[in-house]
């Protein structure tokens, strides 16, 4: 689960929800705003969550991150991030999450852009976060 913006953040937390009552583990990198809330989300239905953090120290991880995955690579980390999951859902966002979305495709992994989002030709979109975490469990093998 990818993207920003605190506007939102109860979008993110219903994908992080669903994800997690589907039986996904939900990485994202790990900081505030929709980060923050997919993994909110996916603590409350008792999922596992994976911060791949941009800085040098877990310490920097969200309080719902299980997992923090310090890798001192600034921005660079988005790469990390998108290779980290099955498939991505990009909620809000701005160049960050452009950049992950951009990673996702060329690696081959489902994207889809959970509305309202960033206008991206050749990426999917859903209108509800049901719809958004249905479209990526439908196009890969194995959830994780």
């Amino acid at each position: 689960m990818i993207g920003s913006g605190v506007e939102h953040e109860s979008r993110a937390e219903e994908v992080g929800r669903l994800l997690a009552e589907r039986g996904c583990k939900v990485v994202t990198g790990g900081l505030g705003e929709v980060m923050a809330a997919a993994m909110r989300g996916a603590k409350a239905a008792g999922g596992t969550t994976i911060g791949i953090l941009p800085g040098t120290s877990r310490s920097d991880a969200n309080e719902w991150v299980d997992h923090a995955v310090a890798t001192g690579l600034g921005h660079m980390r988005n790469f990390a991030v998108a290779a980290s999951g099955d498939a991505v859902i990009a909620v809000g966002g701005s160049w960050g999450t452009l950049t992950e979305i951009a990673f996702a495709k060329r690696l081959g992994r489902p994207v889809v852009i959970l509305e309202p989002g960033l206008e991206v030709d050749g990426v999917d979109r859903a209108a509800t976060p049901e719809e958004a975490v249905d479209f990526v469990l439908a196009r890969v093998e194995h959830p994780s």
